[in-house]
């Protein structure tokens, strides 16, 4: 391994060498390239080739260089590059150095080994010598042994001194070649060097250039700032000075009003003192009325908290007696529950009598008392009458309700809790305050009047006051003040006392007598329609007796809104009643719907109003039972007993009904109902009636002066007359009707105890109907089998579902038989087959005599079981023992079928006992579990196979208890060359456990075995497994059989190597087996093929993973390890997550429900709010609806697809709690017996499976420090296509998820590969992220891909990146060259659209320039008459951009400008020439190049604008292509172009020169074109145009002919005029013929030409 090391930097110094070789190259072709070609940038200068561009752009930064010229781009990059790459042999330079003093120290150490070595063998000489001359022959053989172990070590260390000399020579030859290297490039690092110095020179320079012009920048800025604040400055004063202005003209204003605003201040100071001394008054007035209201509510809450006190303990009293009395009765055996009904019935009877004497004699004193009453009265109304004006009797001022509440609130400032104790008092202060009473009209009188003074006191109010008073104000203020002293008298002795919706009359004193109430009665007090049916009639008769002191009167008013379609009232009016009298009316109900309803008939009276209740009730179920509780009392085992209930049905509506035996019920059954012959919702129907009572008082009170009394007195004894008798307790008061519920619900809510349903049970009529008004009688039994108390709770359910069900409660008690088991049932536990059981069975008696028993065993139990004694005597008041065994024994399966069950083995059989004189026999049951003592192999052959001598086979076995008892086990007797796991062998194995068993085997030499292993339980039973091998040698050997890999991360890998060895010979082949079986083995020396076989889906990879070997030969073997997440592992975790978030949305979803079930609890019934109440069931019903709550089904695993959000979601699940995650592998490598067949070699070679290596791997996986949280967690980049020269940057995040900081660094990527990481990395902390910009821009067109390792202290993260270069090919529709637009007329515009194609691969991104735009475009000249003379040759020649439009608007326009072609698809150009003004020299230069520089196509551009639609075309150029921008000074200037305007002007001049060639004596005649055309428009103009020659016959005469001579020309179309000379006879060659010619073309305007005609001959050598 040493000398393997030791050749390593020598093999990395060649590859650098070769490294250094090519950067140099480079830099060579660098300084060979011409100025022709600018060179490449490489990727990295990208920035700098920015920073030029920007800098290039910029006129004022451009400087010079200190040597005059100025430096480019390629320049500075050969800079840079030869910097790095000098850079780069300075590091190579002392690496090598470096190596050269390594090996020189490596070589020093060495020999001084040597020399050490040299002497310690020269002492062992002289000691041997001395030694043989002591005749020490064991010493002299030691110190041979050492002398030779000695000698083996100096040459091996002479050995690796000639290694280090050679190796420290090549070091030295390779530095040499450096240094000489450095040499030759010295003057290359000066040159770089002072370009350096340069370089800092000229950057220096533009920072200077750039720093002045910021500051002229700055100080333009400054500038322009202060001339804005001077213009602010000046804005501000002006807005001052007319600030001011109209601050003058406020103040002026407001000296006017202020006069005018104190004069009015004053005359209101006055009035609002005056007004505050009347406040003053009325306020004392109230507050000696608010304490006098103060005492007389103390008074009254303290005689309340007294009468509320002594009903309280008169009541827990009465329940004490009640309880004794009921106490008492029961022990007596009398049904308390009927005697103390009865006993109520006649209290309660007996107390209506007395209450009925007691009216009777109150009326009596009534009646007198009113009569003595009248003549008061009557006196009464006269001085009212007179004192008051006469006022209409209608209510013309609805604000008389809120004076009177605003009043109310005035005098009442007690809290709404002491509503009842409030509106005593109020009654009291009203009696005391009132001394006389007045009449039904006074008190209507006295009503108006108040309303009128209210509406007048508003009036006056929402009046605008006047700024001088007037004499009709001072009558007002009078008028107003008298009529409010008149309120405030009147409205002291009219307080209306309204409170909880109680009417309390004002108390009035007859003759000395007071009366309190209401002034009539009704006969009945309350008008029930009880078990009404829809649309039928129903009559009620009705009497209504004046009880007042007083005449009265009594009108109909109506009644309640919701019986005004169902009651009609037949009412005569009687007139004035006296008191005692008494009127008659008659109440028509028709119901229409099936719903109870309630309400009252209001009547007026002289008193006030009063009302009648109205009550409409349904049918309904009244179900109640005769007695709740049924007690049997006690009773012997074994008899029978029934009991008989009567179920009644009080109502007018039949249900049917069941027994539910069940002792849960809903919530809504927990009230039961009274112990007395009461029905099931007393209570409830009485707390709904004072809920609903409750809610009419509190609207009462809210109204506007209607008072509807109401006596709860009445409404309860209305009650028991026509539904029900009540309890005692309701009797008692209001207060104590709750109390009576709630004591009852507590006493239905006892302890219950579980029914049985062997002991007591139901009749024959569990379920039936009931009609209306019936009873029926329900039976049940008791047949006590068990000694004890029986218990049964069972409700009767209602098919009706206002019937609540009522509970029935049985008990009964049993008394056991004289002689009985102590122990009914004996369990032996678990027992075993042919093992002997024991116990004893005790028998007692309570008899007074002895008494003889005999025990029986069913036959079929004989064999296995027996009892002794079988018969025996038991004395008086004592036990008797006898001994039971039990002997399982195999047949128990087959004897016993009825008692026991094969598959459990439960044992169950009932036994008895007879006892002499006793009819019932005692019965007592054995039970007992049998099992085996078997233990079970899963298979009793073990063969092992083919087993190598170098490693060890194993296999399991499934050792299993079938016993349902613990079992101890061992294998003894275990050869030395196999082992039992675990715990060597020997365990314990619980009931049915199962327990697998590994047997290693691991031969020692290469023969057969066949052995035994004994495995002996705890009972001494023995257990056999055979098991059988063949030990062999393989071929080859691996030089480890266990690979122990350290903690890897997952996305990191671990590689272990190890070698394949194949040392076979002819001394390992004699060690083979002898065998028959084994003789195979033993193969001649032949090459051999091996094969490692991975398993599937496994996180190891192994290089090579076949191959051949020689004998003799060694192989080396690369095993990896990258742990990773498997697919099925994301997937469960997917749908883990996926659960989980549905769990906690159900669990959400069930709080807020179980939230808002609360908050309505929470929420009081309070009347106020009645009409909010049906809002709450509504949302309830929404938030419960189940559709909401609903999710969607959980995704099959194979639905979620890889890439996907839950997907990537549970991967980062998956690695964020990575813990670790062990795993072991055994990895098979098959060999071959030798190759294939050389007649075939692509067939199978033969296969040895006794030769089969295996390979252990143990692969701890740990959590990575560092994830990838972009790109979907993948670690693979793909670049996919690029097109050739353009880059494409990519970003990459890592995340740090482990809670130490790393320091991240990376490894190096290609240099002169397209792949560039463009920043740094740094160190991160914990939860920290980091991005990565990764570059690719190829070069070639290819596929590239490069691995980028991110490293830091606990792993490697390897990023692949991937790309492909592609040439971009695009295409263009136009063929280049020439694009000529043609005529256009001026202002107009014309399109010609081209097409770009792109066939490759990729995107690729165009821009289109023109040279008229570019910043640097080449001036005019001389040499750009060609193309506007009509001969394109060649474009380098060619003038680039003509003439410009005056406007500054470009001639030509392209659209898109740039832009981005998808693969396979085209991009349209549109190229646009639009002229401003008349010219044939319109031209530019129109280049399209892709966005890695290359160009697609370049052309020129070519158009002509005339003013008018006739143009003429052709002839030799007369004038200079380059015109001026400014237009002509003069607008009669003429231009020598080949078409100009012409407005009866003179013409314009053309020039067309012909040439006759002359050739052996014959002379060609001479040819021209000119043309004729007419421009097409859209403006409204003559569509077609006319021309025509004048003078044709002067032509001919010279030999010129011209066709046509005239014509006409089509809108859009050209005319060729062809030019003929032909010299005529006696023509001189050499003579020039010349005529001149006039041509008028006739268009929107007339345009005369003014042709020269010039020929000449001229020979073919011209």
């Amino acid at each position: 391994m040493d000398e393997e090391d030791r050749e390593s930097p020598s093999d990395e110094a060649s590859d650098n060498c070769g490294l250094l070789g090519v950067h140099l190259s480079t830099d060579k072709d660098i300084e060979d390239e011409g100025s022709d070609q600018e060179p490449t940038p490489p990727p990295d200068l990208d920035w700098f080739e920015e920073l030029s561009e920007e800098e290039d752009g910029d006129g004022d930064l451009v400087v010079t260089a200190d040597y005059g010229k100025k430096r480019n781009y390629a320049e500075t990059a050969r800079m840079f590059k030869l910097r790095r790459n000098l850079d780069q042999l300075d590091c190579f330079h002392r690496q090598k150095e470096h190596d050269v003093l390594k090996a020189r120290e490596e070589l020093k150490l060495c020999r001084q080994n040597i020399k050490s070595l040299v002497e310690q063998r020269d002492n062992l000489e002289k000691e041997i010598e001395r030694q043989k001359a002591a005749d020490n022959s064991v010493g002299v053989f030691r110190l041979r042994a050492q002398h030779k172990h000695l000698c083996q070590k100096l040459q091996s260390e002479e050995e690796l001194e000639g290694h280090i000399n050679t190796e420290l020579k090549q070091l030295e030859l390779e530095l040499s070649e450096v240094e000489v290297e450095l040499g030759r490039y010295s003057s290359l690092r000066q040159e770089v060097q002072e370009d350096e110095r340069a370089f800092q020179v000229l950057k220096a320079q533009k920072a200077a250039a750039r720093l002045r012009q910021e500051r002229q920048a700055s100080q333009n800025l400054q500038l322009k700032m202060q001339h804005l604040r001077d213009k602010q400055t000046a804005r501000m004063k002006k807005e001052e000075n007319e600030c001011q202005k109209k601050i003058e003209e406020r103040r002026a204003n407001h000296k006017i009003a202020a006069k005018y605003l104190k004069e009015t201040i004053k005359r209101m100071h006055q009035q609002e003192a005056e007004k505050e001394q009347q406040n003053k008054e009325l306020q004392e007035k109230r507050l000696q009325a608010v304490k006098s209201l103060k005492s007389n509510i103390a008074a009254t809450q303290e005689a309340l908290r007294v009468q509320q006190r002594r009903a309280k303990a008169s009541a827990q009293k009465k329940e004490q007696q009640q309880r004794q009395l009921r106490e008492s009765l029961q022990a007596q055996g009398i049904n308390s529950i009927k005697h103390m009904h009865q006993q109520k019935q006649l209290e309660k009877i007996k107390q209506k009598q007395e209450e009925f004497e007691e009216r009777q004699k109150s009326k009596r004193v009534a009646i007198v008392a009113k009569i003595l009453q009248e003549e008061q009265l009557v006196k009464n109304r006269k001085r009212h009458q007179s004192k008051l004006p006469e006022l209409s009797t209608t209510d013309k001022f609805p604000s008389l309700g809120r004076a009177r509440e605003k009043l109310l609130y005035y005098l009442d400032p007690s809290p709404p809790a002491a509503t009842e104790e409030r509106a005593i008092v109020q009654l009291r202060e009203f009696s005391e305050s009132s001394s006389s009473s007045s009449a039904s009209s006074d008190d209507e009188d006295l009503e108006e009047t108040v309303h009128q003074e209210v509406d007048h006191q508003s009036i006056a109010d929402s009046l605008a006051e006047p700024e001088f008073s007037g004499l009709w104000d001072q009558n007002y203020e009078n008028l107003l003040n008298e009529k409010t002293t008149l309120v405030q008298t009147e409205v002291k002795q009219e307080e209306p006392a309204m409170s909880s919706g109680k009417l309390n009359m004002a108390a009035k004193k007859v003759h000395g007598k007071e009366f309190n109430g209401s002034p009539f009665i009704s006969k009945p007090e309350v008008i029930l329609f009880k078990d009404f049916e829809v649309e039928k009639l129903y009559k009620k008769k009705l009497v209504l007796t004046n009880i007042s002191y007083s005449t009265n009167h009594c009108k109909l008013l109506g009644v309640s809104a919701q019986l005004k379609d169902f009651i009609s009232i037949n009412f005569d009016p009687p007139g004035s009643l006296s008191a005692g009298m008494s009127c008659e009316m008659q109440t028509v109900f028709q119901p229409m719907i099936n719903e109870d309803l309630e309400g009252e008939i209001q009547f007026a009276s002289a008193v006030g109003p009063f009302s009648v209740p109205v009550r409409c009730t349904i049918k309904k179920c009244d179900l109640e039972v005769d007695s709740q509780l049924i007690d049997f009392g006690s009773h012997v085992v074994g008899q029978t007993i029934s009991r008989t209930i009567t179920l009644t049905n009080k109502g007018a509506l039949g249900t049917f009904f069941n027994m539910d035996t069940s002792t849960c019920l809903c919530s809504e059954a927990s009230h039961v109902q009274m112990p007395s012959q009461v029905s099931a919702h007393t209570c409830q129907d009485f707390l709904n009636q004072s809920s609903t009572s409750d809610s009419q008082k509190s609207s009462a009170s809210m109204g506007t002066g209607e008072i509807q009394p109401k006596q709860e007195s009445q409404e309860l004894s209305e009650a028991s007359q026509h539904e029900k008798p009540v309890s005692e307790a309701s009797a008692a008061g209001p207060g104590a009707i709750p109390e009576a519920c709630v004591s009852t619900s507590a006493e239905a809510q006892v302890e219950e105890s579980p029914s049985d349903s062997n002991e007591i049970s139901l009749g024959n009529v569990r379920e039936g109907e009931i009609g209306p008004f019936q009873s029926i009688k329900l039976e049940v039994v008791f047949s006590p089998t068990v000694p004890g108390e029986a218990k049964l709770d069972f409700h009767i359910k209602f098919s009706n579902l206002s019937s609540k069900p009522i509970p029935i409660q049985v008990r009964g008690t049993a008394v056991s038989i004289p002689v009985w088991v102590v122990q009914p049932s004996i369990d032996l536990k678990i027992c075993i087959f042919d093992h002997l059981y024991q116990d004893s069975i005790i028998l007692q008696s309570r008899a007074n005599t002895a008494l003889k028993v005999t025990f029986e065993v069913c036959p079929e139990m004989r064999k296995h079981m027996e009892i002794l004694p079988k018969t025996g005597f038991i004395q008086a008041q004592s036990s008797f023992n006898a001994q039971l065994k039990f002997l399982p024994r195999r047949s128990l399966s087959r004897d016993v079928k009825t008692f026991f069950d094969s598959g459990t083995g439960v044992l169950e059989v009932p036994m008895t006992v007879q006892v002499a004189g006793q009819v019932q026999p005692v019965h007592f049951t054995v039970q007992a579990v049998v099992t085996s003592s078997d233990l079970q192999f899963d298979h009793t052959e073990v063969n092992f196979g083919y087993c190598s001598i170098y490693q060890s086979v194993r296999s399991s076995v499934r050792l299993t208890n079938l016993s349902l008892l613990p079992q101890d086990f061992g294998f003894l007797g275990v050869p030395e060359f196999i082992e039992v796991q675990p715990n060597d062998g020997f365990g314990t194995l619980l009931p049915q456990e199962t327990l697998e068993i590994d047997l290693i085997f691991s031969a020692n030499k290469a023969k057969e075995y066949n052995f035994q292993l004994r495995c002996k339980s705890g009972i001494n039973r023995d257990f056999l497994v055979s098991c059988r091998a063949v030990g062999v040698r393989p071929p080859l050997e691996l030089s480890h059989s266990l690979v122990q890999f350290g903690a890897t991360a997952v996305g990191d890998r671990s590689t272990a190597v190890l070698y394949l060895i194949y040392h076979h010979t002819d001394r390992n082949q004699s060690k083979q087996p002898v065998t028959p079986v084994v003789k195979d083995a033993m193969a001649p020396v032949t090459p051999r093929l091996f094969s490692f076989t991975l398993p599937k889906d496994s996180d190891i990879s192994i290089t090579p993973s076949a191959g051949r070997l020689l004998p003799g030969e060694r192989c080396l073997v690369q095993v990896t390890f990258r742990p990773r997440l498997s697919e099925q592992e994301i997937k469960d975790e997917a749908l883990r997550l996926l659960h989980r978030a549905k769990m906690l949305h159900e669990k959400e979803s069930e709080m807020n429900r179980n939230a808002e079930q609360e908050s309505k609890k929470e929420v009081p019934v309070e009347p106020s709010k009645g009409k909010q109440a049906p809002a709450n069931p509504k949302k309830s019903k929404v938030s419960d609806d189940p559709k909401t709550d609903k999710l969607t089904e959980s995704p099959h695993p194979a639905d979620i697809q890889p890439g996907s959000e839950l997907y990537e979601e549970a991967r980062d699940s998956l690695l964020y709690s990575f813990t670790q995650r062990y795993s072991e592998f055994t990895i098979p490598c098959f060999i071959s017996d030798g190759d294939p067949p050389e007649e075939d070699r692509q067939a199978q070679p033969p296969w040895s499976p006794f030769n089969t290596l295996h390979l252990k791997l143990q692969c701890p996986a740990v959590q990575p420090s560092l994830v990838v949280i972009s790109n979907n967690g993948h670690s693979i980049i793909d670049f996919h296509k690029v097109a050739v020269g353009e880059k494409v940057i990519k970003r990459f995040t890592v995340q740090n998820i482990s809670k130490e900081s790393l320091d991240l660094r990376s490894s190096v990527l290609d240099v002169h590969g397209p792949f560039s990481l463009l920043n740094a990395l740094r160190c991160i902390r914990p939860g920290e992220k980091h991005t990565l910009v990764l570059a690719f821009s190829p070069t070639l067109e290819k596929t590239f891909c490069e691995t980028l390792g991110i490293h830091n202290q606990k792993m490697t993260l390897e990023v692949a990146l991937c790309g492909e270069g592609v040439v971009p090919a695009v295409t263009l529709s136009h063929p280049g060259g020439l694009l000529d637009f043609g005529y256009v007329l001026e202002k107009e515009t014309t399109s010609q659209v081209l097409k770009l194609q792109n066939s490759s691969a990729v995107a690729v991104g165009f821009r289109v320039l023109l040279a008229s735009l570019s910043p640097s475009r080449p001036q005019g000249g001389a040499d750009r008459v060609h193309i506007l003379l009509g001969s394109y040759t060649d474009s380098r020649v060619q003038p680039t951009v003509g003439t410009q439009n005056y406007s500054g608007l470009s001639v030509f326009s392209v659209v898109p400008v740039e832009g981005s072609i998808a693969p396979g698809q085209s991009q349209d150009i549109t190229v646009t020439f639009q002229p401003d003004h008349p010219s044939v020299n319109y031209s530019d230069k129109l280049t399209i190049e892709l966005m890695n520089k290359s160009k697609v196509c370049v052309m020129d551009l070519k158009g002509a604008a005339s003013s008018h639609n006739m143009y003429l075309y052709g002839g030799d150029m007369l004038t200079v292509p380059i015109e001026s921008l400014l237009p002509p000074l003069m607008t009669s200037q003429t231009h020598l172009t080949a078409e100009s305007e012409v407005m009866e002007k003179p013409s314009i001049s053309v020039l067309v020169t012909l040439r006759a060639s002359y050739s052996g004596g014959a002379i060609t005649p001479a040819v021209g074109e000119l043309q004729v055309g007419c421009i097409r428009s859209t403006q409204p103009s003559k569509k077609s145009g006319e021309f025509y020659w004048d003078n044709v016959a002067s032509l001919q005469q010279q030999g010129f002919s011209v066709e046509p001579s005239k014509g006409t020309v089509e809108s859009g179309h050209k005319c060729t005029i062809t030019v003929m000379w032909t010299p005529q006879s006696g023509h001189k060659p050499y003579e020039v013929a010349q005529t001149c010619v006039t041509l008028t073309l006739k268009g929107d305007e007339r345009n005369i030409y003014r042709v020269t005609l010039m020929a000449l001959v001229s020979t073919t050598d011209d």
